[in-house]
């Protein structure tokens, strides 16, 4: 009972820093936060708390389980030769599939798909909250596609766009990850509770954003056009511009690992010499407090602090190969989690991604984005703290 009362303080104190840091007070859509919480807890006791839900989540890990067996068969075929048996490389077994997996959403879209299922749930999203169509379509979206692919899916709309409304378009494309990537994830950590993250920090960051940066649309008459989701001319294309995209995300995502990886190890060997103590133990306790309220046990906060503190400062990558070691001396509560809080692209280097992203369709706005950039990763930052402690009230 302690955990669940703590839990919802959490939640109040996060909701009223968001309050404080609002630029608009008065116009804050109050029915919509609540909304958007209501279908946060009610989602999150039936994913993990009913038979039907568990039986849900496992028929969807199943079925991305099989998608992974049929991608490793041209991983296998490719490198198989190289690798000893059983040993399993990360790059191998975690990144390659990306090719794969990235194939495949290119080929969905291609098809239509995918846009067509994403306006119909964005849409259904703006009529339960009232939120613009824009932001609901672009929070679903995200699910999808990476930072800069879900942003350049609505370039028409970017120019239209007031500071609040693109504040929160970026928010939730920082807030979220791509489809490619949920396969690897779920290789890596619990897969329960990746597929969780994915869903409710759709609403955490919808909700976190509009309270800091609230929207008011007196009539939507924005038409999304989910052809300028589709770029290529025919399957064949579709399939090996995304297998190109996956190949170059996977390249991109190991040579940034061996950077920051190899980077912090340096650090930490700087730190504890000078303080003896290492600059991930120091950021663990800059984290802790917050790892508390969000459920994690005090014995194991300092840890939860340290992995939480990796991943802003690097990447999720970085902070889920700091943290799988540690999983097996964790408690279920810690490891389920770190595993939300982990499910986000919410880190220093997406500030470059998403103004990049925004910059290449309009400079004017790239530079509004450069000048929230910050408050932008606090916000996304504070999203994935609510994804994570209303999984916390659950377990």
């Amino acid at each position: 009972m302690f955990g669940v009362l703590l839990g919802i303080v959490a939640i109040v104190l996060l909701l009223g820093v968001s309050y404080l840091l609002s630029n608009d007070k008065r116009n804050i859509n109050f029915r919509a936060i609540i909304i958007m919480l209501g279908i946060q807890f009610i989602l999150t006791w039936l994913l993990l708390k009913t038979t039907m839900g568990l039986k849900v989540v496992d028929t969807i890990s199943t079925g991305f389980n099989k998608l992974l067996e049929y991608g490793m068969e041209g991983v296998d075929f490719v490198v198989g030769g190289w690798i000893p048996e059983g040993q399993s490389p990360f790059f191998v077994s975690v990144l390659l599939i990306l090719v794969f997996t990235s194939a495949f959403l290119s080929l969905l879209t291609h098809l239509k798909i995918l846009p067509y299922i994403i306006k119909f749930v964005g849409g259904l999203l703006s009529k339960v909250t009232g939120l613009p169509q824009i932001e609901s379509f672009n929070a679903i979206n995200s699910i999808f596609f990476g930072q800069a692919d879900a942003i350049l899916a609505i370039k028409a709309h970017i120019k239209s766009l007031n500071k609040n409304r693109l504040f929160i378009i970026s928010t939730s494309a920082m807030a979220s990850v791509s489809a490619a990537l949920i396969a690897s994830y779920m290789t890596m950590l619990p897969s329960k509770f990746v597929l969780i993250a994915v869903v409710l920090n759709v609403f955490s960051a919808l909700i976190v954003a509009s309270i800091v940066a609230p929207v008011k649309v007196s009539k939507e008459e924005e038409e999304i056009d989910i052809n300028e989701m589709i770029h290529t001319k025919n399957v064949f294309e579709a399939i090996g511009s995304g297998a190109m995209d996956g190949g170059k995300v996977a390249l991109i995502v190991s040579v940034m690992l061996i950077a920051y990886l190899g980077i912090l190890a340096l650090v930490n060997g700087i730190f504890d010499s000078i303080f003896g103590m290492d600059l991930t133990t120091m950021v663990g306790y800059v984290f802790a407090p917050i790892a508390y309220l969000m459920g994690i046990p005090g014995n194991e906060m300092i840890t939860a602090g340290s992995v939480m503190g990796t991943k802003l400062i690097a990447n999720e990558f970085a902070a889920i190969m700091q943290f799988q070691p540690l999983m097996a001396d964790l408690s279920e509560k810690t490891v389920s989690i770190l595993s939300t809080f982990l499910i986000s692209f919410a880190s220093i280097g997406s500030i470059g991604i998403v103004g990049g992203a925004v910059q290449a369709i309009d400079g004017a706005k790239g530079k509004e984005v450069g000048a929230f950039g910050l408050k932008m990763l606090l916000v996304a930052t504070m999203a994935s703290i609510l994804s994570a402690t209303v999984v916390g009230l659950f377990l």
